[in-house]
């Protein structure tokens, strides 16, 4: 940065279409000369946030095996090394196969193994152990949390990985599901007797030992990805009632283990299908959090008003077409104003990295923060990471969010007040030319320019 982009003592970053994180000469706080455009409330601070994070998924680690190690270590650091880049500090992982693992997998295919004696994590060695180590390296202080996306086959109704039949919007690619082993909403899949749930259970439990010995810990685990979707990846669909049963078995084993339980992850705008769990106490008692995304970000306003008690997760950004474009980066931002001014603690993004194009084992093509062309070994930060460094690289955890008002039209910021007093504003201008603004702060003025479609994030330090 130039000495003269830091005269104001407020650091300014300005992020386009054609020219990402450049420094800007920033204004200095004025006096208030005529009605202010934003109102930025620093007297009531807001929730507190948690961190920010992706998702570890095999396929994000195998397209990071493309690259050298001199590449994968600068990726690494960008991401995960404080004060560096992304600062990313709160991520997620699978409990088992997902929809970008390099196929289907569970912990124990051992038909009727109520015992568990055929448990393992072998597969994880090769791909998501050293990808999250990976992180440790550069983030030992990383937090960890993790839900399956579909149980052993052999512990659900219809004795498959998968819920739904192969479609055109995934290529049809096969996944060997029969037309009689389909899934519904509104129905649970999984076999509800006490052997399986019991079984399921101490599953996650030895989940978490396993891990635990590989000094990977896991604080946080949510029953079921998306627990009203039954699709051709592996899936798995949950009523409220079964949910309830499940976690008066899951909440003994993970607290034996200080582990916390999240409900979630709701993709539905009903908060009724979480708040029917919470409505029985006993087991209410065992949740902490909730974890929502998806449609549930037309729920998350509603959740944070009835359980303020809990804390929430935004638990994976919409996952785009593959295309990287700046229409989704656009988007993206979006998303994040949503779920971060009605209450949520924490916000992740969904694929780390990805070859380009995108494209899973089973047919869905998606973004990433990192595109890796496996053609020429290089790789690339997509528009989705530089318009999410725009604010994970600043709100550090235990940061509050603050709450914005406008009486002008203009509602296009966020706004945070860090541990040490220093404050983040976030802005876009999405409108094609350059737009003054004036947003009050305390009782001063900041009254920048922000030019035509672009991100800007202004760091203010305490005192300033």
């Amino acid at each position: 940065m130039s000495n003269d982009a830091a005269a104001s003592g407020i650091r300014w970053i300005i992020t386009t279409q054609r020219s990402a994180w450049q420094d800007a000469e920033a204004p200095e706080f004025g006096p208030i000369t005529d009605m202010p455009d934003v109102f930025v409330r620093t007297d009531a601070p807001q929730q507190v946030i948690e961190g920010f994070g992706a998702s570890f998924n095999e396929l994000g680690w195998t397209s990071l095996g493309v690259l050298d190690q001199n590449q994968r270590d600068e990726i690494f650091r960008e991401l995960f090394a404080p004060g560096v880049g992304a600062g990313l500090s709160l991520c997620r992982m699978p409990l088992g196969a997902n929809d970008f693992s390099r196929d289907w997998y569970s912990y124990d295919e051992v038909d009727d193994d109520f015992a568990l004696d055929h448990f393992s994590i072998d597969n994880d060695l090769e791909t998501l152990v050293p990808f999250i180590r990976a992180a440790q390296a550069q983030q030992p202080d990383l937090a960890l949390w993790a839900s399956p996306w579909s149980p052993p086959s052999w512990m659900k109704r219809n004795g498959h990985y998968a819920g739904a039949l192969p479609n055109p919007f995934m290529n049809n690619v096969e996944n060997g599901l029969r037309t009689d082993q389909v899934g519904q909403e509104g129905t649970d899949m999984f076999r509800l007797d006490e052997p399986h749930l019991e079984a399921y259970a101490r599953y996650f439990g030895r989940f978490i030992d396993e891990y635990r010995a590989l000094g990977i810990p896991i604080g946080m685990v949510m029953p079921q990805n998306e627990f009203n979707s039954a699709q051709v990846f592996p899936s798995c669909t949950w009523t409220p009632d079964g949910f309830a049963q499940l976690l008066r078995h899951l909440g003994p084993q993970m607290q034996a283990r200080d582990v916390d339980i999240f409900l979630g992850t709701l993709e539905r705008p009903d908060d009724r299908l979480l708040g029917d769990v919470l409505s029985d106490a006993s087991v209410a008692d065992h949740v902490s959090g909730l974890g929502v995304q998806w449609e549930g970000k037309r729920a998350v306003a509603a959740l944070h008003r009835l359980h303020p008690e809990l804390r929430i997760y935004q638990t994976e950004q919409e996952c785009g077409d593959g295309l990287n474009d700046w229409r989704h980066a656009r988007h993206a931002w979006s998303l994040m104003k949503q779920f971060l001014t009605n209450g949520a603690n924490a916000y992740m993004y969904w694929n780390i990295s990805l070859l380009e194009g995108g494209r899973s084992r089973w047919g869905w093509t998606q973004n990433s923060l990192v595109v890796v062309d496996p053609d020429d070994a290089t790789y690339r930060w997509s528009y989705e990471y530089q318009v999410f460094k725009h604010v994970s690289a600043f709100v550090t955890p235990g940061a509050r969010a603050l709450e914005c008002l406008s009486y002008s039209g203009f509602a296009n910021q966020l706004a945070f007040l860090n541990e040490d007093d220093s404050i983040v504003l976030v802005m876009q201008n999405d409108l094609s030319e350059d737009m003054p603004v004036r947003v009050l702060i305390g009782d001063q003025v900041l009254t920048p320019t922000l030019p035509a479609d672009s991100f800007s994030t202004f760091v203010i330090p305490a005192g300033e």
